[in-house]
This record gives C-alpha cells, structure tokens and sequence, in this order.
C-alpha cells in the first residue's frame, strides 16, 4: 500500500513541478500571513505557469515552515521563516 501512496504523489508532484521555472521568490507579506492566521513568513515562490508555493510546517497548513536546499555535495542551505 505505501509504494502505491508512492506512485501516486510522486506523480502528483512530477506533474505539479517537473519542468517548470521559478520566475519570482519572496517571502510572505505580513497582511498574507495574518490572513492565513500564521506567526511565521515563509519562502514563497512563483511558476512559470502561474502556479504559486508555499512552504508550510504540516500537512494541514498550520503556521509558515523553513525551506531546506541541499547541494549535490549535500551542502544545505535553509531558507529561515521570519
């Protein structure tokens, strides 16, 4: 059952993300944030399809989350909520 649950949202994400392009980055603007009843600003970024992410601490869109980026060398970066 989970590499069914696998599959599946791998594809989902693949469709959602795979060849597309970050055209713009930011982080959430404080009137968003208290709209979305968060504490914390996270990283946003926009798609090239118009399609905009945004990183969250759960499943269940609780409060803003910090974005890790990792290097093929496995250096990571972490894009910090505010």
């Amino acid at each position: 059952m989970e590499k069914n649950l696998d599959l599946k949202w791998n594809q989902v994400a693949r469709k959602t993300l795979l060849g597309k392009t970050i055209i713009a980055v930011n982080y959430m603007d404080e009137d968003m944030c208290k709209d979305m009843y968060w504490n914390k600003r996270p990283i946003m970024f926009e798609l090239s399809d118009g399609n905009v992410c945004i990183v969250s601490m759960d499943d269940e869109g609780n409060d803003g989350g910090a974005l890790f980026v990792y290097d093929k060398k496995g250096k990571q970066t972490t894009l910090p909520v505010l």
